[in-house]
């Protein structure tokens, strides 16, 4: 599966970031060289340096774009929504992302430790503070009542964390993301929900 970003790709400097996602998600970071990069879309490698300043640039890029991604599907949830339904809908958001853009979905959860200095801190309170926003959900549910109230709320999120980064090993072009993550989330929250 290589799909990469899902919008229309225009600039040179947005069809790199999409070839670059495309590579480091199959050749890893240290397997992707500029030179490649440039092959693959038909420029000179020179050229390719008066749209990045480098390769670490464009990982950083790419990086802190997901994060971007995966935090505006948990802005978008409901208010009206109650907290176990919008952990429900947070996963259907989750793995349309994770769908949407494969390559960023394996930087999200790899290559993003070849980020050195600053882009790197970054993207670690980003991911940090997603991993915190979700956990905040599975606290609003357990004191609504919607999931039990002993419930392992750190380890609820990293199951649910887990069953949603790792989709892009598992999911396929075909698969129906909404369905597909109704169908995960019932299969998780069996064991979560509040005894009535």
């Amino acid at each position: 599966m290589s799909r990469g970003f899902k919008s229309k790709v225009s600039s040179t400097k947005d069809r790199l970031a999409e070839e670059a996602a495309r590579q480091f998600a199959q050749k890893g970071y240290h397997g992707t060289s500029i030179g490649a990069l440039a092959e693959a879309l038909g420029l000179h490698k020179s050229s390719v340096y008066t749209h990045i300043e480098g390769k670490e640039h464009l990982l950083a890029q790419i990086a802190l774009a997901g994060s971007r991604s995966f935090h505006d599907g948990l802005d978008a949830l409901p208010l009206s929504a109650g907290p176990s339904e919008k952990l429900r809908l947070a996963l259907r958001s989750h793995l349309r992302t994770v769908a949407d853009q494969i390559g960023v979905a394996v930087i999200w959860l790899h290559e993003w430790r070849h980020l050195s200095g600053e882009a790197r801190e970054e993207f670690l309170t980003q991911r940090r503070s997603y991993e915190h926003r979700i956990r905040g959900l599975f606290e609003e549910a357990v004191r609504a009542g919607d999931l039990a109230p002993d419930l392992d709320v750190k380890r609820a999120t990293l199951i649910y964390l887990s069953v949603a980064n790792w989709a892009y090993t598992w999911l396929r072009p075909e698969d129906r993301i909404d369905s597909t993550a109704d169908s995960l989330w019932e299969s998780l929250v069996v064991s979560w929900r509040s005894p009535s």
